[in-house]
């Protein structure tokens, strides 16, 4: 069997004791700096590598206070959750939102009807799924289209990519992590924003 890979999102909150956790396991850990990351390596062979949020490269010594002190989110950076259906968009300041919304359009499930009924359906079911869109990109326009941001996008991969594509958002600048959500509301977008600025740990146990 080869080695168990996994990736864990860490707040940096708890970073500290989950480095001492990951010592505890498996033995005395001596850090490393390459590749932007901050890397451990175990006494048992295990390892893991610490990425800072929002795809920022850490250049930094190999020591976890430094670590975590350099890692602080940009000034301005964003966050766009779309899926059928429902949107929010947040411009943050660092960790705190500076301007937000979060909107609901009512899309029409499928129906089992068949024949021209199914086809009427499909096409209000469209046309109401673009206009969810259009909200959205109207709002992630005015609240992140200004200026070069990065921006974490999560919910429904159709429905984001249909949203960016709009002309007025050709600035922004979508950043790792790609965030599962359910429809957004707004504490599926505070969670949004505290898991995208979680470190992002890759774990390989031996």
């Amino acid at each position: 069997m080869g080695e168990e890979v996994r990736t864990v999102a860490v707040p940096t909150t708890r970073f500290v004791r989950w480095v001492e956790n990951f010592g505890a396991r498996h033995g005395e850990t001596s850090l490393a700096v390459h590749d932007g990351a901050l890397h451990g390596v175990a006494a048992d062979g295990s390892t893991f590598a610490a990425h800072p949020p929002l795809a920022q490269q850490y250049v930094g010594e190999a020591d976890l206070d430094r670590f975590l002190t350099a890692i602080d989110p940009p000034v301005t950076w964003g966050v766009l959750l779309v899926r059928k259906g429902g949107f929010a968009v947040a411009r943050m300041n660092g960790a705190e939102i500076a301007e937000h919304k979060i909107g609901q359009r009512h899309v029409q499930g499928r129906t089992k009807a068949g024949g021209q009924s199914q086809q009427r359906f499909a096409r209000r079911r469209d046309n109401q799924a673009r206009q969810a869109y259009e909200a959205a990109a109207d709002h992630a326009a005015r609240l992140l289209g200004a200026g070069r941001l990065r921006v974490v996008t999560g919910g429904d991969h159709a429905a984001v990519d249909e949203v960016l594509a709009d002309p007025r958002l050709r600035r922004v600048t979508v950043t790792e992590p790609w965030l599962a959500v359910p429809d957004p509301r707004r504490a599926v977008l505070d969670r949004a924003i505290s898991d995208a600025l979680s470190l992002r740990v890759e774990v390989r146990n031996a």
